[in-house]
């Protein structure tokens, strides 16, 4: 039996860019050859496809981290190195992959071959060749690769079905998608039989289908996580249709109002968009003692269209069935999210921040921010060239006249993530 997975946490890291060549062409009969090192090639994206061919997350589950591999490093002879290949993470359509640090969503992958990349590789650096210039053409230095991306992602499943059967625990909902569909759900006479929803795909008698998912019982509190809690109310949430299913013969001594009532005040706690969607109710187990009388009294208090059918029997199913096909051709389909509750991966990528903060601790000072962090990554420190660009840049961005205006002084230590530097 295959778990139902719909919700994982995970740490991706896109590829590094590969390292950028320091050589010179040294040839025979070829007199001041000049730099002949090659760029790096790109690290390897990160991407999530939409495969129908699954239908829960179980292969992320037991995956921590999803590293990226790195590009190839540049060679002599002006030879660029390859670029790795992008990581292919398959997962169902209804996924929606959101930044767990910033809460801010990615994609809703939900139609077929929908892809996304969750994080980009780094770019190779450059060979000593790229940086030949009139002023020097003969530059002794290289940059290593780019880092990639790394990211905590929140990895969501909300299935998608048009019509969404909820309900109190042991109303009949499995039983009604094994009659309707080829679904082969849990069937028992206790509470929670059904742990995990059911896809299926129902047919009226003049040839339309649609999808109908069968949700795990709910009971008060499940908002707030009782019983089996809100772990299964968000599959509601792309439903066109809520068909709520109501024990009319009050067979478990329950007064199928309040279960009406119930069921409504906890779909709204969840989301209150959820009691916007159009509803039916479904009286089931009609053919039991107490349900006709049960049914006048429950009328009386809703005015909602209410069909009746006896699961058990088979009775009734094929009018709620067209009923539903008759809704949901008059109800577009509209998606989950609005535009501008997406991450914009170029903003992303090149956002503005504040390129460097520099903070005294004790006797050092230490200097931190993503630009200036992944200029020392960058920098191959090898050769004294590549050190003064480094200090140069450094100059530039006003680190030093910073420091100076802090109080360092000559010989003084400062620190870029975990190495140390002799201010000078």
């Amino acid at each position: 039996m295959i778990m139902f997975i719909d919700e994982v946490i995970i740490k991706v890291e896109a590829g590094r860019g590969g390292d950028g060549c320091l050589a010179f062409r040294r040839e025979k009969y070829i007199p001041m050859g000049g730099p002949y090192g090659g760029n790096g090639g790109k690290g390897s994206d990160i991407k999530f496809v939409v495969d129908e061919g699954l239908h829960t997350l179980i292969d992320l589950r037991f995956m921590k981290k999803i590293k990226g591999e790195k590009g190839e490093n540049g060679r002599g002879k002006n030879q660029d190195g390859a670029s790795a290949k992008d990581i292919i993470i398959k997962v169902p359509a209804g996924t929606i992959v959101t930044d767990n640090d910033t809460g801010l969503i990615l994609a809703d992958l939900k139609n077929k071959d929908d892809e996304v990349v969750v994080a980009y590789g780094g770019r190779g650096g450059r060979g000593n060749t790229a940086f030949k210039t009139q002023s020097n053409p003969a530059p002794n230095f290289a940059e290593n690769g780019e880092p990639g991306e790394e990211r905590v992602l929140k990895v969501e499943l909300k299935l998608l079905a048009d019509v969404g059967l909820v309900g109190l625990p042991s109303v009949g909902k499995s039983t009604i998608i094994s009659c309707v569909s080829q679904a082969k759900p849990k069937i028992g006479a206790y509470h929670f039989t059904t742990l995990t929803p059911n896809l299926g795909v129902c047919k009226t008698i003049d040839g339309r289908s649609f999808v109908m998912a069968d949700l795990p019982g709910l009971i008060e509190g499940a908002s707030e996580g009782d019983g089996l809690g809100d772990k299964f109310l968000k599959h509601i949430e792309r439903t066109r249709v809520i068909a709520h299913v109501i024990d009319m013969s009050g067979f478990e001594g329950r007064d199928p109002y309040l279960d009406y009532v119930t069921i409504n005040k906890e779909l709204e706690k969840f989301n209150k968009n959820l009691l916007k969607k159009p509803q039916i109710i479904i009286a089931n187990k009609m053919d039991l003692d107490n349900a006709k009388e049960n049914l006048k009294k429950f009328k009386e208090k809703v005015k909602e269209p209410i069909y009746e059918v006896s699961a058990i029997t088979n009775k009734g199913l094929e009018v709620v069935l067209t009923k539903l096909a008759d809704m949901l051709d008059s109800i577009p389909k509209t998606p989950l999210f609005e535009d501008n509750d997406f991450e914009s991966h170029v903003l992303y990528k090149f956002k503005k921040e504040e390129p460097y903060t520099i903070e005294r601790v004790g006797n050092e000072f230490v200097i931190k921010g993503e630009e200036i962090e992944k200029l020392f990554k960058m920098t191959k420190f090898n050769t004294d060239d590549a050190i003064q660009r480094f200090a140069k840049k450094l100059r530039k961005m006003g680190i030093d006249d910073k420091l100076i205006e802090m109080g360092c002084h000559e010989g003084d230590m400062v620190r870029i993530l975990d190495y140390y530097f002799e201010f000078k």
